[in-house]
Parts: structure tokens; C-alpha cells; sequence
């Protein structure tokens, strides 16, 4: 796996952004489609925002690029049934990417060369399976950005323990995946608030259909994982995020106080 230390959160998104907006640029010269795997939350809010300051600047065609995202929080009905909330919920992870992504690189681009909403795509929690097979028909992730959970590792919504072959699949969240949301989503009041359920990309998934994977973690809140990663191996299933050491093209960037230094 290779590593990047990088001075800042910020000088990761730009690097980041670069190799994205080349890639988009790329496929779409060539009339294909540039698949980004993304997560919500703090840790890749660097790279969308650096995205769309670069496409402020200098328009580029991401009529082409699909938005892959990894997980969703599933809430309980009115049948006892599980349902993501809706997009206006504060801790929406569809409602983070049509914001914080599409809605982000749209704003700085002509219509003609915007994010359709049909190149959006989330899991399905009443046929997860669905999504990885709609994966793999599109030719796989180009790019995956990760991040891990500063408690526990967790990687999407995938706790500890999670089988290194498992697939897109409706998960029970650890309490310590949980607790880790308080501070990705500062509204929650407290961790009963904090759904106990979520639809989450698989650990096999994202090693078997990402072309490249970037880990991300920055922060001192960050240093034990950044040291779990560098440490593994080979996945281990007490720390989930490991899966990058087993990942194609796997690249870990991290700044100076995930680092250490």
C-alpha cells in the first residue's frame, strides 16, 4: 500500500481532486463513464470541496461521472420494517451526497456538463444484492475514497467481525459505530438518536469491484487507525478498514497529525 503524508486535510483534497477531475476528463475523452466511490461524513469533505472549487475554475464534463455511494441509515416504520429517512434528514447520507457532492460539483458547472441524477446511485435496502451486480455491469469503481472509523475501524457500516467475503447487505450498527456518528452528524443529540440500523457496501465488494481505493484519514483523532492500517496485512476482521491493505492500487493519505508528526 502505498502512503502519502500530507501537510493538511486540505492539501489531500487537492491532490485528491486532481487525480479525480483527471479521470473524469479522461473517460469521458473517451466516451465512458468515470465511476467514483465515495462515503459521506468529515473525512472526504476535503476532496468534494476541493472538486468544486477546481470546477469553479475550470469547467469539465462530469455528465458521465457516477456517484457510488456506500451506505445509508435504515429507520424503523410504522410496519416495523426498515426505511432510509428522508433525504431532508440532518443525518441522510443520500441527503449528504446530493448536497455535499452532486450538488456541490453541479453548482459550478453549465447544465450541459452536470452530474445527471440518475448517475447518483445508493444501495437498496429491499434488494442490496442489486447494487453490486449493478456494479460490476458498469465495469467496477475507478476510484473508491474510504475512510475508517476512529473507534472501531468500521469502513461504510461494516462493524467488526464482518466476513472478508460479505456483499451489500443490510447490517445492525456497533455501539461504538454509533458513537463515532455523534460527532460525523452533531445534531444527534445523543446515541439514541443514532439509527441502529443501516444498508452498507460490502468488505468483499469494495475489494472485488474497486479499480483503485484512496484511505483517508486525517486528524489526530485518526492516528490509532492510520496505525491499525499501516500495521495490517491482510484484512482483519476486528478492524474492518484493514480491507485496504488487500485492495488494487491501494493508496492511504493521511496529514501530519493522523501521522504522527
Amino acid at each position: 500500500m502505498k502512503v502519502e503524508i500530507h501537510d493538511t486535510p486540505l492539501s489531500i483534497g487537492e491532490h485528491l481532486a486532481g487525480r479525480i477531475i483527471d479521470g473524469i476528463r479522461t473517460r469521458g475523452s473517451e466516451g465512458r463513464a468515470y465511476v467514483l466511490g465515495c462515503p459521506g461524513g468529515r473525512s472526504p469533505m476535503p476532496v468534494y470541496e476541493a472538486i468544486g472549487r477546481r470546477l469553479a475554475v475550470e469547467p469539465v464534463d462530469c455528465s458521465r461521472l457516477v456517484i457510488v455511494m456506500m451506505d445509508e441509515y435504515l429507520q424503523t416504520d410504522a410496519n416495523n420494517g426498515l426505511t432510509p429517512p428522508p433525504s431532508s434528514a440532518h443525518f441522510s447520507c443520500r441527503g449528504f451526497g446530493e448536497r455535499e457532492i452532486v450538488g456541490r460539483l453541479n453548482a459550478a458547472l453549465p447544465q450541459a456538463f452536470r452530474v445527471p441524477p440518475a448517475n447518483f446511485w445508493m444501495p437498496d435496502p429491499s434488494n442490496p444484492g442489486d447494487y453490486d451486480a449493478r456494479i460490476a455491469a458498469i465495469g467496477g469503481i475507478d476510484l473508491f475514497l474510504l475512510a475508517s472509523g476512529a473507534g472501531d475501524g468500521h469502513i461504510a457500516f461494516n462493524p467488526p467481525g464482518s466476513a472478508r467475503d460479505s456483499r451489500t447487505r443490510v447490517v445492525a450498527l456497533a455501539e461504538q459505530t454509533r458513537r463515532d456518528n455523534l460527532a460525523t452528524f452533531p445534531d444527534f443529540r445523543g446515541i439514541d438518536e443514532v439509527p441502529s440500523h443501516g444498508v452498507t457496501i460490502g468488505i468483499g465488494s469494495i475489494v472485488e469491484l474497486s479499480k483503485s481505493v484512496a484511505m483517508i484519514a486525517w486528524g489526530e483523532g485518526k492516528r490509532h487507525a492510520c496505525e491499525r492500517m499501516l500495521a495490517a496485512t491482510a484484512y482483519d476482521a476486528t478492524w474492518p478498514a484493514t480491507i485496504v491493505s488487500e485492495c488494487r492500487a491501494a493508496e492511504l493519505h493521511v496529514d501530519a497529525a493522523a501521522a504522527g508528526r
